[in-house]
Formats: structure tokens, C-alpha cells, sequence
């Protein structure tokens, strides 16, 4: 009986408290409801102000490589070059990750194809397109742009790391393909950055591996010289002509080790990768009732406060 009369004594103090904080809210509404409409009213005008961001792409297909096998011998004769033949490379999609991660190859390319200019706000409003058309506040928020009294390398530095956010590399593991993606507010832009991007990745990458090839085939051809194994002058000369042959293919190709399977293309006007304004707007609305809510008891918390502060002197 004791047990049943302290249970109904918890589920009416509950009730109680559940009520009086129904009452509370209920009694602030309207400050809710203008809290609420304030924040999401802010919000949806901010989201009017973001441009879209237009991703471009190019499929890459890997082409495969042979590589020579080696006799124990003609193997360590390698070790001792300090040369690294056989199948424990990295692939190619890694190889092309982290030389988008050098500073130094980007430096290169931002003061050859100007991409300070290319990627300042200035340059590319002309091709910024916004919801609604609404591109007043942008503009004004951006005026500063125009005045940016940076040095130089602070702006090459600042330009790399947009580019970091801009282009990326992926690949998928089904299909092995690599997909080479720019995200930029001027969607002409972005397929630039795509075309530039291949271009010099795969010169970079090339040029990088024939240097190393060349000095394999030097450093062959001298132990070719030295040696009068017959067996061991075999492989060799075996070795360098795949060495040779491997410079002759690099020429073949537009680009060096992979094939396009997608050009890239400017992207249509109305397919934009950013910002989703809609699911923006949902969460500002959510988080905005959510605040108000939180408010409100806080406000009611600190007058009750104050209230048995007063009662008690």
C-alpha cells in the first residue's frame, strides 16, 4: 500500500512538472514564434546570398603496367643501385593524391595559370549565379575583397588551400576508376581547373618517372659494360630494352598512365553540387524552436530566482 501511494505521488509530481512546463511555453509562445521566425528569416536570406558551387569531373581508367621480372642476381644488383623494381609501387590514384597535396607543385601551377586572380571573388562573380538572382548582400560583404593588401606569398599560400577544398581525387572500388572533381562558384571555372589539373598531374607524374627511368638505364648500361657473365649481360640488356620501351609507350599517350573515359564539360546552370539551401533552412528552423525553448526556461529560471530571493529577505 506505502509502495502504491509513493508511485502516485511520483506519476502527480511528473504530471505536475510536465504541466507547468507546457504552461511555460505556452505563456511564451509568441516569443518563441519570433525567435523561430527571426533565425529561420536570417537564415533563408543568408542562404540566398551563398552562390551555387558547380562541380566538374573527368573518369580516369589506370592503365596497366608490365614490369620486368628479375633473376636473383640481376635483383640484388638492383638493391645495390639503390633501384626499386617490381609490383609493391603505389598506385596511381595515390601517387596523384598526394602530389595534390604538395605545396610545391601548386605553387607552380598558381602563379603559371594565375590562379590567384582565377579564384579571388572579384574574378569569378562575373559567372557566380545565385538563387533568385539576390546577389546584393554578397556584394557587399565582398567589397573588402577588393581592397586585400596581402603579399604575395601570402596570397599563393591562401589560393593553395582553397584549391585543397576545391580539387579532389577519388576512386571507386568496383569499377577502379578515378575521378578527378573540382567544386568552384564559377562553373567554367571548375572545368578549367579539371583540364589544367590532368594536364600537368600526368606531365608531373611522367616527367618524375622518366627521370627515374633514365637513371636506371644509365646505371644498366654501365654494369653492361663491366661484366662478362653471359647470363647475367643477357638479362641486362633485357632489362634496359623494357626500361626503353617503357620511354617509347610514355610518348604514346596524351596523358601518361591513365585513359579518359568521361571528358570534363561545364556543368549545366541549374545542376549545382552547393549550397542545399533547403536542408539548410530545415535545420536553422529545428535548431531555432529548439533555442527559443531553451530561452524561455532559462528567462523563466532566473525570474523565479529572483523572485524567492526577494520572498526570503
Amino acid at each position: 500500500m506505502a509502495d502504491n501511494i509513493q508511485y502516485n505521488n511520483c506519476v502527480e509530481e511528473d504530471e505536475i512538472d510536465l504541466r507547468e512546463l507546457w504552461q511555460t511555453i505556452t505563456s511564451h509562445k509568441y516569443k518563441i514564434i519570433f525567435i523561430t521566425f527571426t533565425i529561420t528569416a536570417l537564415t533563408i536570406i543568408y542562404t540566398l546570398t551563398i552562390p551555387n558551387s558547380y562541380k566538374s569531373f573527368v573518369l580516369l581508367a589506370p592503365q596497366e603496367q608490365s614490369k620486368p621480372s628479375l633473376s636473383g642476381g640481376l635483383a640484388s644488383l638492383a638493391g645495390m643501385a639503390g633501384i626499386n623494381i617490381g609490383g609493391n609501387n603505389a598506385d596511381i590514384e595515390s601517387v596523384y593524391e598526394a602530389t595534390l597535396k604538395d605545396y610545391g607543385f601548386n605553387k607552380i601551377l598558381i602563379e603559371k595559370y594565375n590562379l590567384v586572380n582565377k579564384l579571388s571573388p572579384k574574378y569569378m562573380r562575373k559567372d557566380m549565379v545565385f538563387a533568385l538572382g539576390y546577389s546584393n548582400l554578397y556584394d557587399l560583404l565582398h567589397k573588402k575583397d577588393n581592397k586585400d593588401k596581402k603579399s604575395k606569398d601570402e596570397k599563393i599560400y591562401d589560393t593553395y588551400k582553397k584549391l585543397q577544398k576545391a580539387v579532389s581525387i577519388s576512386k571507386d572500388k568496383k569499377s577502379g576508376l578515378i575521378a578527378l572533381s573540382v567544386i568552384t562558384q564559377d562553373r567554367f571555372l571548375s572545368k578549367e581547373l579539371v583540364d589544367i589539373y590532368l594536364k600537368e598531374l600526368t606531365t608531373y607524374v611522367k616527367n618524375r618517372e622518366m627521370k627515374e627511368t633514365d637513371k636506371k638505364i644509365k646505371y644498366y648500361k654501365k654494369e653492361l659494360r663491366n661484366t662478362t657473365d653471359v647470363t647475367l649481360k643477357e638479362q641486362i640488356s633485357n632489362l634496359i630494352a623494357s626500361l626503353m620501351q617503357k620511354k617509347v609507350l610514355s610518348q604514346a599517350n596524351e596523358y601518361y598512365n591513365v585513359t579518359i573515359i568521361n571528358d570534363a564539360i561545364v556543368p549545366y546552370v541549374k545542376d549545382k553540387a552547393k549550397p542545399k539551401r533547403a536542408l539548410i533552412v530545415i535545420v536553422a528552423f529545428i535548431t531555432s524552436i529548439v533555442l527559443a525553448i531553451f530561452w524561455v526556461f532559462f528567462m523563466e529560471f532566473i525570474k523565479n530566482s529572483k523572485e524567492e530571493d526577494e520572498y526570503k529577505s
